[in-house]
């Protein structure tokens, strides 16, 4: 159907796939045991909609542009890398006194800035999933595994295999996202141990940007 071969497959495959730890899970985790759980929902809507970005671009046939040129490879991977060291160094210079506000404001009045915040975590998870080059190459290589070469239109089959890839991932992330916040749910009512996660998270934003940076094409 749809040009689709061996969906189940498919299914099963996306499934263990996304059970692999990566960049993505380790950003969900981070930011769940930071910043509780509404930040880690926040986190998976972001990375979800990353992937939903890479279909797209997979279904158009524009990843195939970025397979196919060392230099547009780079640049995205650069990009996608410094965005995490950046996202890092904020955390880490992140004055605690204004940290401890601002999860004060957060906690006792949900104000249109906490929103803002939330806002600010999900499009930080789209950049982050959407400038990581090994997901487009990732798409391009596991998908078309799964796709009548002889069926017309293939862009349907790539829309609906993302999509199938995003509901299993969205589950599994989500629940990553539960557990991580329920995990550290007493540690964040110490301002002090709260003030350290995020200077941790800063350190493993920064890790994932530096690993991003040195991976080859």
């Amino acid at each position: 159907m749809f040009g689709i071969e061996n969906y189940l497959g498919f299914v099963m495959a996306a499934i263990l796939l996304n059970l692999i730890p990566g960049s993505d899970s380790m950003y969900i985790v981070t930011r769940s045991i930071s910043q509780g759980q509404t930040a880690g929902f926040y986190s998976v809507l972001g990375i979800i909609s990353g992937i939903l970005v890479h279909t797209l671009l997979a279904a158009l046939g524009l990843s195939v542009l970025l397979a196919n040129s060392p230099t547009a490879f780079m640049v995205v991977k650069y990009i996608g890398a410094s965005y995490l060291c950046y996202l890092g160094l904020k955390m880490l210079l992140t004055k605690p006194d204004a940290l401890m506000a601002d999860n004060l404001s957060s906690h006792d009045h949900p104000t249109r800035t906490s929103f803002l915040d939330y806002g600010q975590i999900y499009k930080q998870g789209v950049l982050t999933n959407t400038f990581n080059p090994k997901v487009a190459l990732f798409f391009l290589a596991f998908f078309p595994q799964f796709i009548n070469p002889n069926y017309a239109n293939s862009m349907v089959s790539f829309i609906i295999l993302g999509l199938t890839f995003a509901v299993t991932g969205f589950i599994w992330c989500l629940c990553l996202a539960l557990l991580a916040s329920k995990f550290s749910e007493k540690l964040r009512e110490n301002p002090t141990i709260e003030s350290i996660l995020n200077k941790i998270s800063g350190v493993v934003f920064i890790g994932l940007g530096i690993k991003l940076f040195t991976e080859k094409g």
